[in-house]
């Protein structure tokens, strides 16, 4: 029988800052418009922590089926390890979408904004597409482009409309910067499984671009979020507040582009997930002061 903690680690809490990071950007774009409602934005955090939780366990279901998760390095595979069945791991996933879907309706209601169900239904189809079904969009190497979108645009600027009803420019700034900084998690990730992704046929990005560039990639993924950061200033100067993470994003780069690999990209993934968060906390605040 599946633990409770073999559940908590197949559920890649490492991730999890990624779904929080936008939810405080787009509540402090909403402060900054003079509309930030806190149980509305309690409401979006816990849709998109279902989603992010949901976006796991389908993925963790889907690669272990394939077989594209044996031999890998890092979080617990619970499908490829054997330690949960594949079937509870997909109702897993199912669940955690559900979870979301019914925390969106009420959000959705409460702000009287129903063709977000719409972006919603698209976004959960999103989760599953990513790895599941016949042609998983995250195996051509649009795994970046979906992850920036839906954790980037639709997370910051969604919450930010549910609250204030209108978006601004640093609304839409900060949701590159967080879909920068989610895409960046997901590049380490890859990079660290380019070896096995390679055998198994799984095209990420990582593997498209080659192991050197993508390196590089991440690199300016980490450093160029907090610069526009800092030019939501322009609106809020207490939004210079992200300047004092431009020198962690440098060092964690470090690591990358010098060539570490494996379980040496372990730490940067957590690193990574870390910064995103702390980024989504200061602007998020800069721009509510």
């Amino acid at each position: 029988m599946t633990t409770p903690q073999e559940w908590v680690a197949g559920a890649r809490p490492r991730t999890l800052p990624a779904a929080a990071a936008p939810v405080l950007v787009g509540t402090g774009a909403a402060a900054e418009l003079g509309d930030a409602h806190v149980g509305r934005a309690l409401l979006a955090l816990g849709v998109a922590l279902a989603l992010q939780v949901g976006v796991n366990y389908a993925n963790d279901y889907s690669d272990g089926v394939r077989g594209t998760d044996v031999d890998r390095v890092g979080p617990m595979r619970l499908t490829a390890s054997g330690a949960a069945r594949p079937s509870a791991v997909r109702n897993a996933a199912f669940a955690a979408f559900g979870v979301a879907a019914v925390l969106g309706l009420v959000l959705v209601a409460l702000s009287g904004t129903w063709w977000l169900i719409a972006v919603g239904a698209v976004s959960i189809l999103a989760a599953w597409g990513y790895t599941g079904g016949r042609n998983p969009y995250g195996y051509r190497g649009l795994g970046e482009v979906g992850v920036f979108v839906f954790f980037g645009l639709v997370a910051v600027l969604g919450t930010t409309y549910t609250q204030a009803l209108r978006i601004s420019w640093v609304a839409v700034v900060g949701a590159v910067a967080v879909g920068l900084l989610a895409c960046a998690l997901l590049m380490v990730n890859n990079i660290r499984d380019i070896p096995t992704d390679v055998v198994s046929g799984k095209r990420t990005l990582a593997v498209r671009l080659g192991d050197h560039r993508a390196r590089r990639v991440f690199a300016a993924l980490v450093v160029v979020p907090v610069l526009l950061g800092i030019v939501c200033a322009f609106a809020n100067p207490w939004a210079l507040i992200v300047a004092v993470l431009l020198l962690p994003a440098v060092l964690l780069s470090v690591p990358v582009v010098v060539g570490a690999h494996g379980r040496a990209l372990v730490p940067v993934l957590a690193g990574t997930g870390m910064l995103e968060l702390a980024f989504g906390l200061l602007l998020g605040v800069g721009l509510a002061v």
